[in-house]
């Protein structure tokens, strides 16, 4: 398989004035070059259009059969008049005819995949003893006595140019000087922000703890047994017959695998409530050793959770914010530069922390052009794909004419979508998102205003901008939410919602001060 052309970005760094040497006194400047997001624009994998028209055509066959079944009992219904029923039958026929009818159409629709519902969800924002500034930071990471001279300086270059503002939220516990982060302070620091979100949820909803059937829990790095569901149902006291779920180790992109997961299970038990609770743990998956590869994370991840209540009940859709349309999961684990692009590992001296190497922006690109060239035969307008195919098409029919290298026609995917929610990850990273898609800042505000205020809270960082959205009165019925979400292995998932209703300004938000 031949494998892609590096892309490399370079940059001209002022490193400032020589102290010493033969140029001491004279400016120093070096060029840096960084490996860069796919152009998107220059090439498409028909591959992934393909596997996007079969997601179509498999569930486009429920809306045809629908319309064919209705035409042809109406065409054999009308052959006949209220004569033919009076003189052929009885009332006892008629009432066996509307039965049948009634149980056909009652088996059929019981068939027909049933839509998911988001009836509310909630974001937690931490007590104001955890908010931090970069300044703060900076001079706690300096007394922990953690960090050489070198680690401190690379957390102040990237701090500096990460996005994020100085109220972001983070336990002081991963400062303390001479100190061992335990089991202990994750299970904690788990508790308060998993019970904190979905008493929030509980609340809006007005939902009974026993009502809930399915439990989903994500969490990165903290795995622990008992596992972070069962302290759920634990501290809850949900039904002893709930179908609890915990996901681990699966990175910023788990929330909408636990959301695909939860469609699939109220499949599996319609009519059921299921509850999803996205979170990680960030004093646990704290790293506190040297290795600079190791001490991105560090930077940029932050406190939070985010709990969403989901239901299939036909009749939850009057009172729900939201339903699934659409949900594309794209995994790139079978590429070894994908799957070691993030790794938890230890260092030299036996520190625990995650690695992000410098493929990563390279080899998230490539994840998230799969994914959106998959969602695109599922989303876009008929015209902008009509387009697309005979841009395709002559630029084929060119390339045996001639040897010049054209760019194909890409859909504007901004027709799609009224609202965009890109996992607030850092600045440089939805910088180059926002110049692949041709993105306006408009479309980019929750996501830059999220990672300002919050930094990176990993998997429920899309929630929190979804928050940004509703708490400014942008949502509006029929408005369709593009979330996306990338994370290690490496998995890059989209998932799409439309609003059902004009979405006011809620009670409870992270964004709103009580």
């Amino acid at each position: 398989m031949a494998r892609e052309p590096e892309l490399l970005s370079p940059e001209i760094v002022n490193r400032g004035i020589e102290d010493s040497g033969p140029y001491a006194g004279s400016p120093s400047f070096s060029v840096r070059v960084r490996r860069g997001l796919p152009d998107f624009l220059n090439s498409v994998n028909l591959k992934y259009v393909k596997l996007g028209y079969c997601y179509l055509i498999n569930h486009g066959l429920y809306l045809v059969t629908a319309p064919l079944l209705s035409l042809i009992f109406c065409a054999q219904i009308g052959k006949l008049s209220w004569q033919d029923f009076c003189l052929r039958g009885d009332l006892t026929d008629a009432l066996f005819l509307l039965g049948l009818f009634g149980l056909i159409l009652y088996m059929y629709l019981d068939s027909f995949p049933r839509s998911t519902y988001l009836l509310d969800f909630a974001c937690y924002r931490p007590p104001n003893q955890f908010k931090i500034s970069k300044e703060e930071y900076m001079e706690l990471a300096r007394k922990s006595g953690k960090y050489d001279a070198a680690a401190i300086e690379f957390k102040q270059r990237v701090l500096k140019s990460s996005g994020m503002g100085d109220e972001t939220y983070l336990p002081r516990v991963v400062f303390k000087p001479n100190y061992k982060i335990s089991l202990k302070d994750g299970r904690e620091e788990a508790a308060m922000v998993m019970f904190g979100v979905v008493d929030d949820l509980l609340a809006a909803t007005r939902i009974r703890p026993k009502d809930i059937k399915i439990l989903i829990v994500n969490c990165g790095v903290l795995n622990t047994t008992p596992s972070l569901s069962a302290m759920v149902i634990n501290h809850y006291k949900l039904r002893h017959n709930v179908q609890s779920f915990n996901l681990g180790g699966m990175g910023c992109a788990a929330g909408i695998i636990a959301i695909d997961l939860a469609r699939d299970l109220l499949n599996a038990y319609p009519g059921s409530y299921a509850l999803v609770v996205s979170t990680e743990v960030v004093s646990f998956a704290w790293y506190s050793g040297k290795d600079l590869d190791m001490l991105l994370p560090n930077c940029f991840f932050r406190m939070g959770a985010a709990a969403m209540l989901l239901s299939n009940h036909r009749l939850d859709w009057w009172h729900a914010k939201y339903e699934l349309k659409q949900l594309v999961r794209t995994h790139k684990g079978m590429d070894n530069r994908s799957f070691q692009s993030i790794y938890l590992r230890e260092d030299g001296e036996g520190n625990q922390g995650l690695s992000v190497n410098k493929d990563v922006i390279e080899v998230g690109g490539h994840a998230l052009k799969a994914n959106i060239t998959t969602l695109g035969p599922l989303v876009l307008p008929l015209s902008e794909q009509l387009h697309f195919f005979t841009s395709l098409l002559f630029k084929n029919k060119s390339k045996s004419k001639s040897k010049s290298k054209s760019k194909p026609y890409i859909p504007n995917y901004k027709l799609a979508f009224e609202h965009v929610c890109i996992l607030a990850t850092s600045k440089k990273v939805l910088d180059e998102i926002q110049k692949n898609l041709e993105l306006t800042e408009e479309y980019m505000e929750a996501s830059k205003k999220t990672l300002e205020r919050f930094g990176n809270t990993s998997s429920s960082s899309v929630w929190y901008e979804l928050a940004y959205l509703e708490a400014n009165k942008r949502i509006h019925r029929g408005d369709r939410v593009w979330q996306i979400a990338f994370g290690s292995g490496f998995k890059c998932n989209s998932v799409v919602w439309r609003a059902l209703k004009n979405v006011g300004r809620p009670k409870r938000s992270p964004w709103i001060n009580e």
